[in-house]
């Protein structure tokens, strides 16, 4: 017997819909949010289970629990309707979902491979935008008094602390306590990254991938628990699209009539990227990019120039730099192979005449 299950969990509830093969809703229960319940619930209904959950904070803890207690275990985004609105709407509409294979965005997730470095680097992502955020409050204060400070200068204790007598009193003591909560989140931040980096280190691939141009421990560490597997990805353009790397073009009223046919007209299409990506993924290989382009060294930083050189805009030149690492990490790390710069250059006198490069 199939039965097909949608859940709409929430924090303490979780509304279950089970419906069987030909569409019939056999029940509709309630469930608190919990690991222990949720498992003897689906013990107890027995047959062949294909569960549907939609994303959510709770997904990742679920799917880790629940993957073994069923026989399709699928995570999908959710879809903005219009009409009534309810949990019972919700599950029902996620076990109709999956019974008929209408699942919209799927979202992977993983068996518990990386769950502990992916904590890592959640709380390492949170506390250096904690950190970031702290500065960009204290310099506000700064600002705010007409005081300039450029660079990092009012950060320092003595720089700080020279500047800080140009402020008011009032101000000086708020000014004063953003400092001191700076000094005890930026120790913080250093331990957990040097935590997240030797995490990450327990698997061997994050050797091999550091060796990439553009990416250290910090980044490689950030990559790993989000891809998970590069096998996920069959070519180099579906990798770009999932960093938000892919090229998007857009074009109406393609075609006009021709001497009695139809034939593709020369329209201007409009071109950017796509938006439906992982950010942290973009702004790994994007970062990297930076980093490659100010060390002016590298087969990289040749197809940079060259690049430059042809006329290429800056800012289009570095996206290429991005695309180029991201195949190149991808490559590696299908094949579990270090970096080597020769096979770059190589690649590079292979393109053919009036191919583009990528």
């Amino acid at each position: 017997m199939e039965r097909y299950i949608g859940c709409d969990v929430h924090a303490s509830s979780t509304t279950v819909s089970v419906r069987n093969a030909s569409g019939k809703r056999l029940r509709r229960d309630v469930v608190e949010t919990n690991g222990e319940a949720l498992i003897s619930y689906l013990q107890g209904l027995g047959g062949k289970q294909h569960l549907c959950l939609e994303e959510s904070e709770w997904s990742q803890w679920l799917a880790e629990i629940l993957w073994r207690e069923v026989v399709e275990l699928v995570v999908v985004q959710p879809e903005r309707r219009r009409g009534s609105k309810s949990d019972a709407i919700d599950a029902d509409d996620l076990s109709e979902r999956v019974r008929t294979g209408d699942l919209g965005r799927v979202v992977f997730k993983d068996r518990g491979r990386y769950t502990d470095l992916r904590e890592l680097v959640r709380a390492y992502d949170m506390i250096t935008r904690d950190v970031v955020r702290t500065k960009n409050r204290l310099k506000g204060f700064y600002r705010s008094r007409g005081v300039r400070c450029p660079g990092g200068a009012v950060y320092r204790a003595e720089s700080g602390a020279e500047l800080a007598r140009r402020l008011p009193r009032a101000t000086q003591r708020a000014v004063s306590l953003l400092r001191g909560e700076l000094e005890a989140l930026e120790p913080l931040k250093a331990e957990a990254g040097e935590a997240m980096v030797r995490e990450s280190h327990r698997h061997a691939i994050t050797r091999i991938l550091e060796t990439a141009p553009g990416l250290g421990p910090v980044r490689v560490a950030q990559l790993l628990p989000i891809v998970v597997t590069p096998h996920r990805f069959r070519t180099k353009r579906q990798f770009w699209s999932y960093c938000g790397l892919g090229i998007e073009t857009h074009s109406s009223a393609d075609w006009v009539l021709y001497e009695g046919r139809w034939v593709k007209a020369a329209v201007t299409q409009t071109r950017g990227l796509n938006r439906d990506s992982n950010r942290r993924l973009k702004a790994i290989f994007k970062s990297a990019a930076i980093t490659v382009i100010r060390a002016r060294s590298g087969a990289l930083w040749g197809k940079y120039e060259d690049l430059l050189a042809d006329g290429t805009k800056p800012n289009l030149a570095k996206l290429t730099i991005a695309r180029k690492i991201a195949a190149i990490v991808l490559a590696m790390w299908k094949q579990e192979e270090r970096y080597r710069p020769k096979k770059t250059r190589v690649l590079r006198a292979a393109r053919r005449p009036g191919e583009r490069a990528t």
